[in-house]
């Protein structure tokens, strides 16, 4: 709740500190007096425009602090707060401050953090709730009416907006995969055709791990082959002859064998001439393997070459190495039997997406039949309320309107809007559409009073909801405004005795003028001052002793 107001240079107000408490608290004065300017000065706070005019003549600055407390952060502040890395402590008390300059710009501070003026405007809603001649948001605004019209029905019917909310995120979830598995098997088949002629292209192919390797070796091999071929068929005619010099070699170690016994220089010639045998022996075994490897087949080569090539082009078509082939052909079957598994994966999907559909649309059609019959309810009681602050003739209603389904989210199937007729006969119109500001703040009352079990801001304020009215409406707005009050802070701007008198707490503005300066000022009356200004109010500006008597007798009837 708003605990202090500190207002410095703000147009009549010179400095000003105001403290607040439980309650209802009234603020009274005469016409002019400035009452309005402390409404300006907390919806600085509050985050709406900043006005240099504001600023009070010969200064250069203004500023206003608001201070609230809570046992515990309303979660939209607590919320916005952490968002905006604002940590605040438990128990400690929640400061907005707001400086103006004479020369136009503002700024904004939470607990001394620069903050802009958007977040303040976050905050406004579960700060303070302001109904007045010209108010445009709370429960004028129609975008929080199913918000107020479900925690009612929570209240009294017992209404679940969590599962709704739940079937709803569950069905988003089960939209999208099923959208996402969509796209990703229509691109597959997109490519399909050009995935099935690839794998049968490099299938009939059928590339090895290696295979480029081994193929050009052999290729070479082959090449070489064929230079050296006629060399090598001319040796072999040297070998194999009669007169080859293997043949020669081995009839002289004959002959010499038979005669080495002979002399020690023939044993050792024998020795050197079998040697010259068998190294003679081994270059003909070389050279006939040589001649064997190296053999030239014309159509060996030139598959080797065309399967090398074809190996080759296919690894440029798909911009990979010859040996990354058989792993291109393992990628697209894996791909192709993706496909036919999708399709498989789609229909659970979209079986999946059916089932969290009608759980939703179930969850939310109940939650309709739920708010309809708290709408009643919630008609009823706002219709009891009306009687009272003369506004016998006009009718309320809860409109609520279902959604076309491109429209559902998580907080069902409805709009929801509060309806008013002000006279017999006429017809229904939004709340925010009466003529009048007087019967629009008697309207919010009585809907306040209807939904009082449902919480709001932390501060309501109403600016002079009891214009144009007195005598017993004046009572009963008096006697509703502290029954709203019981349990929380509420705040009223009020001409009237009556409510004057409900207050717990009671505020007088006064103007006054030293020479050319006019300033205004607000005191915290005690007993003795309330009965004199609320006399004052009952009189006018002489305050007569039956005034007084008056006045005693309306402080001691509440």
């Amino acid at each position: 709740m708003l605990t202090r107001l500190s207002i410095r240079n703000i147009v009549l107000i010179e400095a000003l500190d105001l403290d607040f408490g439980r309650g209802l608290g009234v603020l009274t004065g005469e016409t002019g007096a400035g009452k309005s300017i402390l409404l300006d000065a907390l919806g600085l706070v509050l985050g709406n425009r900043a006005d240099s005019g504001l600023v009070r003549a010969g200064e250069g600055k203004a500023s206003v602090t608001a201070s609230f407390e809570f046992a515990q952060l309303p979660r939209p502040v607590a919320e916005a707060l952490d968002e905006a890395d604002i940590e605040i402590e438990e128990g400690e008390a929640l400061l907005i401050r707001r400086q103006l300059k004479a020369d136009g710009g503002s700024k904004a501070f939470i607990n001394d953090q620069p903050v802009g003026v958007a977040l303040l405007r976050t905050l406004a809603p579960a700060l303070v709730e302001l109904h007045g001649q010209h108010d445009d948001r709370g429960l004028v605004n129609p975008r929080g009416h199913r918000a107020l019209l479900d925690r009612y029905a929570a209240h009294e019917e017992g209404a679940d907006t969590d599962a709704v909310a739940q079937a709803w995120d569950e069905w988003r979830r089960t939209t999208e995969a099923l959208a996402q598995a969509r796209e990703e098997i229509e691109e597959a088949k997109a490519e399909q055709d050009l995935l099935i002629a690839h794998l049968a292209e490099l299938t009939q192919l059928e590339p090895q791990a290696g295979e480029e390797e081994r193929l050009a070796n052999t290729r070479a091999d082959m090449q070489k082959g064929e230079r050296l071929a006629g060399d090598l068929e001319e040796l072999r005619h040297v070998w194999e002859g009669s007169d080859a010099p293997l043949a020669q070699l081995r009839s002289a170690a004959r002959r010499l064998d038979r005669i080495g016994a002979e002399h020690p220089l023939l044993a050792e010639a024998l020795a050197a001439l079998d040697r010259a045998v068998i190294e003679a022996g081994e270059a003909e075994d070389k050279l006939a393997a040589a001649a064997e490897a190296l053999q030239h087949d014309p159509a060996a080569l030139d598959a080797a070459e065309t399967r090398l090539f074809e190996l080759r082009a296919l690894a440029r078509k798909h911009r990979c190495e010859v040996d990354e082939l058989p792993e291109k052909m393992r990628t697209f079957r894996a791909a192709l039997d993706a496909i036919e598994g999708g399709e498989a994966e789609l229909d659970a999907l979209e079986l999946a997406e059916r089932e969290a559909g009608d759980v939703y649309r179930d969850a939310a059609r109940k939650l309709h039949d739920q708010r309809v019959t708290a709408a009643q309810k919630l008609d009823a009681a706002v219709a009891d309320e009306l009687a009272p602050l003369k506004l016998d003739a006009a009718r309320f209603r809860t409109d609520i309107q279902e959604l076309p389904e491109e429209k559902w989210n998580a907080s069902g199937i409805d709009a929801v809007e509060f309806l008013i007729a002000t006279n017999a006969g006429a017809g229904f119109a939004p709340l925010g559409k009466i003529a009048s500001g007087g019967e629009l703040s008697r309207f919010i009352l009585a809907l306040k009073v209807a939904l009082a079990e449902q919480g709001g801001a932390a501060t309501v304020i109403f600016d002079e909801i009891d214009r144009g009215v007195g005598g017993a409406v004046a009572s009963a707005i008096g006697e509703r405004l502290a029954r709203l009050a019981r349990d929380g802070q509420l705040l009223a701007v009020t001409h009237s005795p009556q409510v004057a008198a409900r207050g717990g707490t009671h505020y007088m503005i006064a103007k006054s003028s030293e020479g050319t300066v006019t300033k205004t000022s607000v005191a915290r009356l005690d007993d003795a001052g309330r009965q004199e200004e609320i006399a004052r109010m009952l009189s006018g500006a002489e305050v007569t002793p039956e005034a007084r008597a008056q006045a005693d007798r309306l402080l001691e009837g509440v």
